[in-house]
């Protein structure tokens, strides 16, 4: 795997346009184009192997909003997308895998209903990546708006045994900024999992994301990356595959 096979472009929705936050700041919204669509497709076209779609809409509101865009972003793209943002219920889960989503990102209902959760888990084996959001050392949910008692590693133990895909780490505080990815975090996180890793949060720049490929043999796959690549700090096109 080369450094743009690791690299997995994220696509953040809201109100119908592609957008990145900073920090998880809902008021703190920077427009990157009004196509999400297109803006996916583009990154394809530049050699990503895979994509990262949030719905920011459904993280805050607790239910996907903007599903008829994720639909037109799996039919018009040829390569596998994860998906996460809002996702709190069996059937909101069922309905973005049955139009051809690869995997599923689960944070809040993990935390808040581990019955239902482990109903998705078992109904679709290998799908779901429990989505870890972490401020100040301890996991974020609800769209990052209230911290839970745990720490990454307590949390992502509670589900290490199923047979879920892996883990999304994201450093909330470093998320949109970036400032650098919090290599410390990620790799202690993964050399504690027996499932992978995929970091996010912080990247500024390429020099960032071979820090997180140095962690591949601690279990890290694979680096969200947002504003990095939407500023062209790291162009995906220059990579090796």
């Amino acid at each position: 795997m080369g450094l743009r096979s690791f690299i997995i472009p994220a696509v953040d929705i809201k109100n119908g346009k592609a957008v990145r936050l900073f920090k998880g700041d809902p008021d703190a919204v920077t427009v990157y184009g009004d196509d999400p669509v297109k803006v996916a497709k583009q990154w394809e076209e530049k050699g990503a192997k895979q994509l990262h779609i949030v719905d920011l809409d459904g993280a805050f509101e607790g239910i996907p909003k903007n599903y008829k865009i994720l639909e037109q972003i799996v039919k018009t793209v040829s390569i596998p997308v994860e998906f996460g943002g809002g996702l709190r219920s069996f059937n909101a889960v069922e309905a973005v895998i049955n139009i051809g989503v690869e995997r599923v990102v689960i944070g809040s209902l993990a935390y808040q209903n581990e019955e239902e959760f482990l109903d998705i888990v078992n109904a679709f084996p290998e799908k779901v990546v429990v989505g870890i959001d972490a401020k100040d050392g301890k996991v974020a949910i609800k769209g990052w708006l209230e911290k839970t008692e745990f720490t990454p590693l307590e949390f992502a133990k509670r589900f290490d045994d199923l047979d879920i895909w892996g883990f999304l780490y994201t450093d909330v505080n470093r998320d949109g900024a970036m400032v650098g990815p919090n290599i410390e975090g990620t790799r202690y996180l993964a050399q504690n999992l027996k499932h992978p890793v995929i970091a996010s949060g912080g990247v500024g720049s390429l020099e960032d994301v071979k820090k997180l490929y140095r962690l591949r043999e601690y279990g890290v796959y694979g680096v969200v990356v947002g504003k990095a690549l939407y500023e062209g700090k790291i162009k995906l096109e220059d990579l090796e595959d």
